[in-house]
């Protein structure tokens, strides 16, 4: 396998006890990397992050991928060759081979979506699946859905997998990630031939996320944790009975709310101070405040001074115009077409003279226009009759991972040309812009991979594996399984998706790639396969 060296002539400056180690035997560089996804104390916030709201924030996640659109073809090669021999671990409840015909296609309980925040705050997600391991707690997926390779090599957030996800339901758990295991190449080079990673999760929690329950206005009161009123509003005859038949602490309420604040005096106009007065000495409902807005220049030049002789002013902070790039101004000069932008564009020549011929524009600035008013709100009495609720958790530990999905096998230096069956989420659309999958339910390819490999300079990508399949974003990291069973729904990992490819130039993905699966990636696995994780032994907050 590759290792990314040095350029010639590189050098390296030592001193001290690393110098001394590098004057003895050369070593070598690690297999692996290790990073920690998740701490004992933040796996419960990561569990309430994704399911509050009604697991708001699973169902906001999007289709996270890597496509390359300057691949033409897919080139002929013999295809890689490990440098040991071909090796297998079965997949748990497997162990024990059944030969099954079948042409139907079972759909493996083991994938799932792995969830995720990125470095630039939005919610992503990749496919995956559950792999056998000692603890029974590993999941494999793509390095890039571990580690954000635009964010300079940091592990992302938030991370988590839902075996069997759908549509916001996650019927045999949520699992928090607790420690990340991909290839040195990838973490430290970003070197997509190592696009693979084994993560290790803690005990799913399940049960009942964000359960209401409707409870009297006393339990409501006396309750310290989330809650809500569901308000129907009524007739002040209405509350009157009702507060005569339950009392003044039962469902019947009333409450003061305060309208929008309204004008006093004319829109383009500004009240002084002796017409505001008598709002001013107003008790209870009633009030005012002084406050700006934001006009045209014509309401600006025509409104008369008023309080103080300070009504008028220039910009938001007095200043006579402001100095914007030549894309706001483009774009605000679009604005007030439209009429949403109020306020005065202008373009400058080198002399700092406004000029509207672009050729002659070097600055562009702008000016806003703003006149004081004296402004009233009011309040009026609301009635309303309320059901009161309160959020109650029922969450419980569901177990281990491979316990309650299995876990598929691994397999390491097969040869290419063999039959593999692939399951994944695709979402996203085709560069042509069609969208032909949901992302809701898995799909699945089948076929032979190579003897083909991809070459991508961009990726660092020498020794992908291809295989022909038209799914999209989304079908990252799925698993790409050798001998799966349909019987027992198990085969032997043998790869995941990590690229998208268009090989025959008419905007649509044709092709995906994988990195080959050898020693080295067995070694990174062996050393994820052996960690144990634990549960998460303290609940959500009540």
């Amino acid at each position: 396998m590759k290792r990314i060296l040095l350029p010639a002539g590189g050098a390296i400056l030592a001193t001290g006890l690393l110098a001394a180690g590098l004057a003895g035997a050369a070593q070598a560089e690690p297999t692996y990397d290790a990073e920690q996804l998740a701490s004992d104390a933040k796996a419960a916030e990561i569990i309430n992050f994704w399911t509050k709201s009604n697991n708001a924030a699973l169902k906001q996640a999007t289709a996270y991928y890597w496509d390359n659109k300057d691949v033409k073809k897919i080139v002929e090669k013999g295809g890689y060759v490990g440098n040991t021999k071909p090796g297998e671990l079965p997949p748990i409840g497997a162990e024990k081979k059944v030969t099954v015909k079948s042409h139907n296609v079972n759909l493996p309980k083991s994938i799932g979506k792995v969830f995720f925040e990125g470095r630039d705050g939005n919610l992503y997600w990749c496919s995956g699946t559950s792999i056998q391991s000692k603890y029974r707690n590993l999941v494999a997926t793509a390095g890039h859905c571990v580690y954000d390779i635009k964010a300079n090599d940091e592990v992302v957030s938030k991370w988590v997998f839902v075996p069997g996800y759908y549509q916001g339901k996650a019927p045999w758990g949520i699992y928090v990630g607790k420690q990340a295991f991909t290839h040195y190449d990838l973490s430290v080079y970003e070197d997509f031939d190592r696009d693979y990673a084994f993560v290790t999760v803690y005990n799913g929690v399940g049960g009942v996320f964000n359960g209401s329950k409707q409870v009297s206005k006393s339990e409501y009161d006396a309750y310290k944790g989330e809650k809500y009123v569901k308000k129907t509003e009524i007739t002040a005859a209405e509350y009157d009975a009702g507060v005569s038949k339950y009392g003044e602490n039962g469902p019947f309420q009333k409450e003061s709310v305060t309208s929008s604040p309204e004008t006093v005096g004319k829109p383009a106009s500004v009240v002084d101070y002796n017409s505001a007065k008598p709002y001013l000495t107003a008790t209870g409902k009633d009030g005012v405040k002084l406050t700006s807005v934001e006009v045209t220049e014509l309401q600006y030049t025509n409104a008369p001074n008023g309080f103080d002789n300070n009504a008028k002013f220039v910009g938001p902070t007095n200043a006579s115009a402001q100095f914007i790039s030549q894309e706001e101004y483009k774009k605000l000069l679009a604005e007030k077409a439209d009429g949403k932008f109020l306020g005065k564009v202008f373009g400058l020549d080198k002399d700092g003279k406004e000029t509207s011929d672009p050729a002659k524009q070097v600055n562009w600035g702008k000016k806003q226009f703003f006149i004081k008013k004296w402004v009233k709100s009011t309040t009026k009495e609301v009635y309303w009759v309320g059901e009161f609720y309160i959020v109650a958790h029922a969450v419980k530990d569901t177990g281990r991972l491979g316990d309650n999905v299995g876990g598929q096998g691994f397999s390491w230096n097969q040869g290419t040309g063999k039959v593999v069956r692939t399951f994944g989420y695709p979402y996203a659309k085709h560069p042509d812009g069609s969208k032909p999958y949901s992302g809701v339910t898995p799909k699945w390819c089948y076929g032979k991979t190579g003897p083909k490999a991809t070459k991508v300079a961009s990726l660092k990508i020498e020794e992908h594996v291809s295989l022909k399949c038209a799914v999209t974003g989304g079908y990252n990291g799925a698993p790409w399984l050798l001998k799966y069973s349909n019987a027992k729904r198990m085969g032997y990992v043998n790869g995941v998706t990590s690229v998208l490819y268009d090989t025959d130039g008419n905007d649509r993905w044709d092709y995906m790639s994988s990195p080959y699966f050898d020693e080295e990636t067995h070694a990174v696995y062996s050393a994820a396969a052996n960690v144990w994780s634990g549960a998460i032994t303290w609940g959500l907050p009540k």
